[in-house]
């Protein structure tokens, strides 16, 4: 049950993401349900691979990246755009 809802999971996220940043079912030729699945598939066949590919990270080692890594790069953003409008 565990693993069906997983899987249940990523199909539900990429029918989120293709909804979202592919348009859905709109596009040329095919009827718009066709469109929409294979959206679907391309996404997911994408989040399997990458899932695949990369190594899991232990929870000690996400929160290492998190705080020395995105935390810094997030606030520099935060930094550069203020810079940017203030001069703009």
């Amino acid at each position: 049950m565990f693993f069906i809802g997983e899987y249940a999971n990523m199909i539900t996220a990429s029918a989120v993401a293709a909804t979202v940043f592919f348009g859905g079912w709109q596009g040329p030729f095919l009827p718009g349900p066709l469109w929409l699945v294979l959206k679907v598939v391309v996404f997911l066949v994408f989040y399997i691979w990458i899932r695949a590919t990369f190594p899991r990270l232990r929870y000690d080692q996400l929160m290492d990246v998190g705080w020395k890594v995105l935390f810094p790069l997030a606030l520099a953003n935060v930094l550069v755009t203020g810079v940017v409008l203030y001069l703009i």
